[in-house]
């Protein structure tokens, strides 16, 4: 029903600006946008959306946050690129905490479906050694060997939204995001993922005349990027299935980050020349994802072009960059 609460946990990041924003377009007029930043720094804010400032660490928050909840999404998590969940185990893993709380407060108020928002790096590490990674499967998380620190929390998390179904019936439901980007999201100050961080150096090289760009790692390690358009429609058809395990949800096209960096060039009308910093985070050397289970329940699967989807995550960058200069 269109007139249903939703809450949204981490309205205030990239993925939940857009997606409360994508649910007031469908016609939904009873949405809670929650987040623990202060309401100046959210990517996105919506005068018809009831915004809450919550700590979701906290016990007493998630109830505030949940009450009278039908359908929930829980994207709230402290995280970023392999720059910060790589040098913040540690606080990676205290989001345990928010999915812990939110769901003890969706059983108590009896939410009718729990969105988990994952991530990729559950893989098994082993399986992503090879640039020329063969895509990882949904059964590939297990025998266990995540990424150290946000990876084992999201899969102890999703245990969680499993076992909190199994036996409290909790409707929950779980996508592996694989690197989601797009506009109005995240380009600097050590959280931004790839995608948006070329875009950014390659405009600032541009800006500048300095035609340089510095690549961590050798280039040579691939990756899949997913456009936030796509996200948005997994995410709300995932949670409105019958899919019980984990799905991934995430393109399948698969390029180096020395091809991505090429296709940003392209974009700009630009070249320039590379260094490889070898010592910077860089994550494992090849992922994929592996789409045949969510093409065959819900016969769809993630599918902006990264050419197309860039094209547009430059040309706000760039705005943004050039305005502010």
């Amino acid at each position: 029903m269109k007139s249903d609460k939703i809450v949204v946990c981490g309205g205030g990041g990239f993925i939940g600006g857009h997606l409360i924003a994508d649910l007031l377009r469908q016609g939904h007029t009873n949405v809670r946008s929650v987040d623990i930043k202060p309401f100046s720094e959210w990517y996105q804010t919506f005068p018809e959306v009831e915004n809450l400032q919550l700590d979701l660490q906290e016990k007493e928050a998630c109830e505030t946050a949940l009450k009278d909840a039908r359908v929930v999404y829980n994207l709230a998590a402290d995280m970023g690129g392999m720059g910060f969940i790589e040098l913040n185990k540690g606080l990676c893993m205290l989001t345990v905490l928010i999915n812990t709380h939110l769901l003890l407060a969706a059983k108590k108020y009896g939410a009718q479906r729990f969105f988990y928002a994952s991530s990729a790096c559950v893989y098994n590490a082993d399986k992503q050694r090879d640039p020329n990674v063969t895509a990882l499967k949904e059964s590939d998380a297990y025998p266990a060997m995540p990424e150290d620190g946000y990876g084992w929390e999201k899969l102890f998390s999703e245990r969680m939204c499993r076992h909190f179904r199994e036996d409290f019936g909790v409707q929950s439901r779980v996508a592996r995001y694989h690197n989601v980007y797009g506009p109005l999201g995240t380009y600097e100050g050590g959280r931004e993922k790839a995608p948006a961080a070329i875009c950014r150096k390659v405009i600032a090289a541009k800006l500048s005349g300095k035609h340089e760009i510095e690549i961590w790692g050798d280039g040579h390690q691939t990756r899949s990027f997913m456009y936030i358009d796509d996200c948005l429609k997994g995410t709300q058809t995932i949670l409105a299935s019958d899919i019980l395990e984990p799905i991934n949800l995430g393109s399948s096209e698969l390029v180096s980050i020395n091809q991505l960096v090429d296709i940003v060039e392209d974009i700009a009308g630009i070249k320039l020349k590379r260094s490889y910093n070898l010592s910077a985070p860089k994550g494992v050397n090849g992922r994929n994802s592996d789409n045949t289970l969510i093409k065959k329940y819900l016969g769809w699967e993630p599918n902006v072009r990264l050419r197309d989807g860039l094209e547009k995550t430059y040309a706000w960058i760039y705005g943004e960059m050039t305005q502010r200069k």
